[in-house]
């Protein structure tokens, strides 16, 4: 069968161009949301710890944050980041696939959790589902170029 294809390349090349042509006309036909999800679902918290510096709120907020979101189901990974101006985001990570509803629900309890171990001053935005990137298939922009005034 292999034979045949290096004996004739013009069939090879024909049925090349059908297969790509296929693709072509089924993804125009296929709607957008039976594409496959191919970025993980996030989910952000935020807290505040007003008047303490990026170190207090590492050990007063995050750390106890993040110990009770560690081991949600289906996380991959998580990062956080403390600001100089008391605010605390951390990004969690879920696998392909997951339910970004139950997602954002489990980490929400457990960071009604955390706050009870937090600082009694640090108040706690709440989590909520964040989409890494937009579902924006196609894009184009056009620009004109303006000619000179008084020349061409």
């Amino acid at each position: 069968m292999l034979q045949s294809f290096i004996t004739r390349p013009i069939l090879s090349a024909v049925i090349a161009i059908l297969i790509a042509l296929v693709g072509v006309l089924s993804m125009l036909t296929l709607p957008i949301s039976q594409y496959p999800d191919v970025v993980p679902p996030t989910i952000q918290v935020t807290a505040y710890y007003p008047g303490a510096n990026a170190e207090d709120v590492q050990k007063t907020v995050s750390i106890p944050l993040e110990e009770q979101i560690n081991g949600v189901d289906n996380m991959t990974y998580m990062t956080s980041q403390c600001a100089n101006d008391g605010s605390c985001n951390i990004t969690v990570f879920f696998e392909v696939g997951t339910d970004p509803n139950m997602a954002t629900v489990n980490v929400q309890n457990r960071t009604q959790r955390a706050m009870n171990v937090a600082a009694d001053d640090a108040r706690l935005r709440g989590a909520e589902r964040r989409d890494a990137l937009p579902r924006q298939v196609r894009s184009a922009g056009f620009s004109r170029r303006r000619a000179a005034a008084g020349g061409g």
